[in-house]
Parts: C-alpha cells; sequence; structure tokens
C-alpha cells in the first residue's frame, strides 16, 4: 500500500517499524526522542520539530534506512498518524 504525503510515496508494507518523535537539540547536539520522553522534559529542551518516522531498516542492520516527515506542531503530526493508521486498519 503506497501512502501520499505532499511529495512522498511510502510503500507502507515495507515499514518495519512506525512511530512519533520530537527532535530536539541540548549542548548543541541533535537528537531524536519520543514524545514522552519530550513532554516530561519540556523547558530543559529546544524543540526543534515533530516528526513521523517511516523506519524500514530490517532488524539486526547497522546501517538505517528511513523516511521521515517534518511537523511544526504536535496536532499536526497527530492528525498525520491518524491518517497513516487508517491505511493500516
Amino acid at each position: 500500500m503506497i501512502y501520499k504525503y505532499q511529495n512522498e510515496e511510502i510503500d507502507l508494507s515495507k515499514v518495519k517499524r512506525l512511530y512519533p518523535a520530537a527532535l530536539i537539540e541540548l549542548d548543541g547536539e541533535m537528537a531524536e526522542m519520543s514524545l514522552e520522553w519530550m513532554e516530561m522534559n519540556e523547558g530543559k529542551v529546544n524543540l526543534i520539530e515533530y516528526i513521523l518516522v517511516f523506519d524500514f531498516t530490517p532488524p539486526k542492520e547497522e546501517v538505517k534506512d528511513k523516511k521521515v516527515l517534518h511537523f511544526d506542531i504536535k496536532e499536526k503530526l497527530m492528525k498525520e498518524m491518524q491518517e497513516v493508521a487508517k491505511l493500516f486498519a
């Protein structure tokens, strides 16, 4: 099944993991963190953006194969997650 978002086409049949996250900056380093971690540490880190990660990496592979969608606010991320979930239902 192909999921279309803006100019992107993502083959959902190849997705190994799908997850929301927050891209944060702390002490000059950028990292991908869970939304729960972000909420617990709000005010201690700088939120760059929200992301939805489509991870195609097979288990035990070291080279990551991901497609990331970027969102400026959490509500847009959550709405897009709901759209993707409909395709898995």
